[in-house]
């Protein structure tokens, strides 16, 4: 079975996109700005190469699966359509999967909130060599994105090729992918390309004239939403911040209190430590370190904020977790209880929206959060004073972290010659105030 001779694909496709769709090195990746059509594209490039190459299989992914089904699913359903093909494609939405009839091949599909499901899954006819990673700027961190590259392996047969393509808004210029490929240089094995709406010639008059009215009421909005160049999200819970390199010893004075704060996860979220260093005077914070890593046992928790030099330090950590942290001060850790009482999310918010954060290099998944941590907005798009509950371990960490400056004032201490006051947990009824 092929494509009907009826069908031709530049019509079926339009334009913008030749070297993207006969690419065949290792990574294809495409940023993007709202309606450049390359979601479309790929979906469409997908079934043709499957129905071209009868041994392929295709793996797609998002960060969670449950979102996978009104976005590649829905655009792979919609490309089988367009093409005039769907006589020949099995198409089953529980579990999402696709079945090209003639030949067996698949087109599968997996959240990376199940991770062991994406190492480990196999055919039954022909190889697993291409994979599509849709909304990519999703997946903050770095090795999660090794894992996946790791599960595309092996030989294949002769005249196919491995390929993993990547798709994405440019919401954050922080991001890993910037660096990984789009400040790559000379690597023939790889294809980066930004698409913007102006390649899209299906767009009627109506929707270029939301592009040209975004031009002139929010011009920075559309360098993003518009070209499709980098940028950093729209709503952010904090917006001063710089990264910047710094010594810690610089930090050893006075005027600063280090303190650390201490995030749960294990399978979905990661558990995320965070060191920094505060002047209440110059209202600043200096972040030197971090820890942000998905499955620890509390044994491996241990044993890495012992290996990073902080088991003597007092560690405010997540009071939902109060077996954990019994856990962790029977070995070793000097661990305090985080205080929440009503709104104290939104209330520790505001206390640190009044400081400037500098944040070391090293610290990329801080970088990564910071800035991606949006506020949730209401029907008409507007915020509504609640931040979204993603992109966030580091974030509440740092608040717990905070719990330990009482009024994030000037009090002598005698204990550390230091200007600042350490409040217990048992003593912060009060929460923040």
């Amino acid at each position: 079975m092929t494509l009907s001779n009826s069908v031709y694909l530049p019509d079926v496709v339009g334009k913008g996109y030749r070297d993207y769709w006969h690419f065949k090195g290792r990574y294809r990746v495409c940023k993007g700005s709202r309606a450049s059509k390359k979601s479309k594209t790929t979906a469409l490039n997908t079934v043709v190469r499957m129905m071209q190459y009868p041994l392929a299989n295709t793996l797609v992914i998002r960060k969670t699966y449950r979102t996978l089904k009104d976005s590649c699913f829905a655009e792979l359903k919609w490309a089988i359509a367009r093409l005039g093909v769907k006589e020949s494609w099995d198409v089953k939405e529980s579990p999402l999967e696709m079945t090209y009839r003639p030949t067996g091949q698949k087109i599968l599909f997996r959240g990376l909130d199940d991770p062991l499901k994406v190492t480990s899954v196999t055919v039954d006819t022909g190889v697993l060599c291409w994979l599509w990673i849709e909304e990519a700027y999703e997946i903050e961190n770095e090795a999660d994105f090794d894992m996946i590259n790791e599960s595309i392996r092996g030989g294949v047969p002769e005249g196919l090729f491995k390929q993993i393509t990547i798709t994405f808004n440019p919401w954050n210029e922080h991001h890993w992918l910037k660096r990984r490929f789009f400040d790559a240089e000379g690597d023939p094995d790889l294809l980066a390309i930004t698409t913007n709406y102006t390649c899209n010639e299906w767009l009627d008059d109506s929707d270029i004239k939301l592009f040209e009215q975004m031009r002139l009421t929010n011009p920075r909005r559309y360098a993003v939403a518009g070209l499709g160049q980098w940028g950093v999200a729209e709503g952010l819970v904090f917006e001063n911040w710089q990264v910047e390199d710094f010594e810690k010893s610089a930090l050893l004075t006075d005027d600063f209190k280090h303190l650390f704060g201490l995030d749960y996860g294990y399978t979905n979220d990661p558990t995320a430590f965070i060191a920094m260093a505060v002047n209440p005077t110059e209202k600043v914070i200096y972040i030197y370190d971090e820890m942000y890593e998905k499955r620890l046992l509390n044994s491996d928790i241990v044993a890495k904020i012992k290996t990073m030099g902080y088991s003597k330090e007092r560690i405010v950590a997540d009071s939902a977790e109060p077996k954990t942290n019994d856990t962790l001060r029977r070995d070793g850790l000097r661990i305090v209880s985080s205080v929440k009482g009503a709104d104290s999310v939104r209330a520790g918010i505001q206390q640190l929206q009044e400081y400037r954060f500098i944040v070391h290099p090293n610290c990329k998944n801080t970088v990564a959060e910071l800035s991606n941590y949006t506020w949730q907005t209401d029907k008409e798009g507007k915020p509504t004073g609640y931040p979204k509950d993603s992109d966030n371990h580091l974030m509440d960490a740092m608040r717990y972290a905070m719990q330990d400056l009482r009024g994030f004032g000037a009090v002598k201490t005698p204990q550390r010659k230091s200007r600042f006051n350490l409040v217990s947990a048992d003593d912060f009824k009060g929460g923040w105030k």
